[in-house]
């Protein structure tokens, strides 16, 4: 065997080893300790360092070992703060393996200092993730953690917005209308009266035809009666992703001139947050995740606010799991739907839809006429829109 393919395999033994020193933690044997330059070296104790101190706060203590070692990593005898924490992490890491160890510190371990830093904060990724552990937390938030906090919230929720917002006003409006200017550039909606008649001052003589200097597309609607949409979100923990949706779908429901929308937040107790309806993330920072559901009162204030039911339709986001009666949650249903107006049941609005409910109770429901069902947040806006044509 020639001295280079010897020398490979050797290198190769030594990174296994390395990786099984950082499985095993510093209480290892002996024989697995790190091998590689001064850099390789210290690049290898500080990571070490990181997962000793994230799986320390498992169980109280190391969940690799019963006991710590008394070999010292890399940075000696610094103490790591949250934020110094999760700056090395991702410095130290790849970017995949950083943002798994970050959701095992805030799912796995409770870490929860990870959110109560400024600093650490703003160097989290901002998506629907840290979003719902946001949410969960924010009780434990003052001052600038919690301005922060709100910055992400309003970052994760433009993000859901600019993904939904077209397409959902598109499935809510029918044929095109000439006075509104439309954001998607296609040939069918191209408005040529429109751009021919602003474009008549740009008519060259020379070549006998209009230069077409700006060009006008039309956006979709149809001109409806004005329609109310109720929507009452379920806040229990389990509806989280559901809950986040929701308030983004209000926020894009408010925003349509044919459409009005009354946002209920509830658990045991009910919060009419309709003035709050075109800010998602003032409603996503007023929820209070826990408690019981009483799902029937929320229907019975529902019921309240009904006034012309041909063109209402209450939308109940729950996993249908009620805390009080059954019998009176279908009492209050059926009222609803004895009015006349539209009840659908959404056991999931997200975008896996895969919904965990009580199908006893949606059974029920649905024997009496109600839609019991999940949606994508996408499909929300196809489904008004047929509810009302």
């Amino acid at each position: 065997m020639s001295i280079i393919n010897r020398n490979n395999i050797e290198a190769e033994r030594q990174i296994a080893i390395n990786r099984w020193r950082l499985v095993l933690g510093s209480s290892s044997d002996r024989s697995l300790d790190f091998g590689g330059s001064k850099r390789d070296l210290k690049n290898l104790q500080d990571m070490e360092q990181l997962l000793d101190y994230l799986y320390s706060h498992a169980q109280g203590g190391d969940v690799r070992s019963e006991s710590t070692s008394d070999r010292s990593g890399g940075t000696g005898s610094t103490v790591l703060t949250a934020a110094k924490w999760i700056t090395r992490v991702r410095e130290l890491f790849p970017r995949q393996t950083a943002e798994v160890l970050e959701r095992h510190a805030l799912d796995e371990f409770k870490m929860t200092e990870l959110l109560t830093d400024k600093k650490v904060l703003e160097q989290m990724k901002p998506d629907m993730a840290l979003l719902k552990t946001i949410l969960q937390l924010k009780h434990l938030m003052k001052g600038e953690v919690l301005d922060t906090a709100r910055k992400i919230a309003r970052t994760v929720a433009d993000e859901l917005r600019n993904k939904l917002v077209q397409s959902t006003k598109q499935s809510l409006t029918g044929r095109l209308d000439r006075s509104l200017q439309s954001p998607v550039h296609s040939a069918r909606n191209l408005d040529i009266k429109k751009t021919v008649r602003r474009n008549l001052k740009n008519y060259d003589d020379q070549l006998g035809g209009l230069v077409l200097k700006d060009i006008y597309f039309s956006g979709r609607i149809k001109k409806y009666s004005r329609k109310r949409i109720i929507l009452a979100v379920d806040e229990s923990g389990s509806m989280l992703g559901s809950v986040i949706y929701s308030a983004v779908m209000a926020q894009i429901i408010s925003e349509l001139p044919f459409a009005e929308v009354n946002l209920i937040i509830f658990d045991t107790s009910i919060v009419d947050l309709t003035e709050e309806a075109d800010d998602p993330v003032e409603v996503l920072m007023s929820i209070q995740l826990g408690g019981g559901t009483d799902i029937a009162g929320a229907l019975t204030y529902c019921g309240s606010l009904i006034e012309a039911p041909r063109d209402t339709c209450v939308l109940c986001v729950t996993d249908l799991c009620e805390g009080g009666s059954v019998r009176r949650l279908m009492s209050a249903a059926q009222s609803i739907l004895q009015t006349g107006s539209k009840l659908s049941f959404l056991t999931a609005l997200d975008e896996q839809a895969n919904p965990a409910y009580d199908k006893h109770t949606g059974q029920k429901l649905a024997d009496m006429g109600a839609f019991v069902g999940a949606l994508t947040p996408d499909m929300l806006g196809d489904y008004i829109g047929k509810l009302f044509s």
